[in-house]
């Protein structure tokens, strides 16, 4: 199954085959890193880095592996890109189509990056949507096959507010992959009904489980893996962090959650997270509502089962194989 010339937009556009795929190459990129073993299958390619929301993971991910990969990444912010401003996005797409070989995308509407792909004429990865994350998906799915050894029917609980990337991609790849997935949230804060409906079609192929719980002790029994993130999302308003912080929480993971999860269960967080006094915003959200953390605490963050950092590392990994793989013909 060739992935040559193909954008990575969403995980819905591909094949559970395809995605191990991608993960079996992370895996191969991985061990030749770690033996200082070169790779560079895409040397002289240059590649955009449009950032429209800024990150410290996803950025160094990608101008990494692009580095291994021999090739040259061009990074252009918030003010160093005209996109939907000066410029149409189909104009944009145009424009970079002609002077580079792929492009990343890390902004805001899931419609933006479909439009770059359908008008550059080159591949397009999604960095992060309003919608998915996909690259960080698949980072979470190496992390969780190298910890288990496997990925069909390890049961993976999202807490917190479900309606968003993270939510949408976890729950998207666990179906792809014959998890158990679980977003443990108020009701209000399930995914898009929708987006659910796709996703229950996808697991009567692959024998994935898909569940909407309310109570966190009674969701985080049995898991394997359980996994929150930010509350807030970046450019959403002040207004905003009150009606989380009520709302959510009751779904922070704390050790009394952990310990109702199976013995060997792992924490994970796609980061940056909250859960201590170390930040300008995490000071400031103590002085404002009194909190010294908000989606996990601190013990839960550094303790023994958390393999936040591992996870962290593989998003490089994961990057370098669906940026080799549409780039670089009969590699996978």
């Amino acid at each position: 199954m060739s992935l040559y010339q193909r954008s990575f937009l969403t995980l819905l556009d591909f094949a559970p085959e395809e995605i191990a795929q991608l993960l079996d190459l992370a895996a191969r990129f991985k061990r030749e890193k770690k033996a200082g073993t070169p790779h560079r299958l895409c040397e002289g390619k240059n590649i955009a880095l449009v950032f429209e929301k800024t990150s410290t993971r996803t950025r160094c991910a990608f101008e990494v592996a692009a580095a291994d990969l021999g090739m040259h990444p061009v990074y252009l912010d918030p003010t160093g890109s005209q996109i939907g401003k000066k410029e149409s996005i189909a104009d944009t797409a145009r424009v970079l189509g002609r002077m580079f070989d792929g492009i990343e995308y890390r902004g805001y509407g899931q419609e933006i990056v479909e439009e770059l792909a359908a008008k550059s004429g080159v591949p397009v990865w999604n960095g992060l949507t309003n919608e998915f994350h996909p690259t960080q998906v698949l980072a979470d799915l190496l992390t969780i096959r190298e910890r288990f050894g496997r990925l069909k029917g390890v049961k993976l609980v999202y807490f917190g507010d479900a309606r968003y990337n993270m939510g949408n991609s976890l729950m998207v790849g666990c179906a792809k992959m014959g998890m158990r997935f679980a977003a443990c949230a108020p009701k209000a804060y399930f995914p898009d009904d929708g987006l659910v409906q796709r996703c229950r079609a996808i697991a009567e192929n692959t024998g994935a489980v898909l569940e909407f719980i309310e109570d966190p002790m009674e969701a985080a029994r049995g898991a394997d893996v359980l996994y929150t993130d930010v509350w807030v999302s970046m450019g959403e308003p002040d207004a905003v962090w009150q009606e989380r912080i009520s709302a959510l929480t009751p779904y922070r993971i704390t050790r009394e959650v952990m310990a109702a999860a199976n013995g060997d269960a792992v924490f994970m967080h796609c980061l940056p997270s909250f859960h201590d006094l170390n930040t300008v915003i995490g000071k400031d959200i103590f002085r404002r509502f009194g909190i010294d953390c908000m989606e996990v605490t601190d013990e839960v963050f550094e303790g023994p089962q958390s393999i936040v950092f591992d996870e962290a590392e593989n998003r490089m990994h994961t990057i370098k194989a669906v940026m080799a793989a549409t780039l670089c013909e009969g590699l996978a």
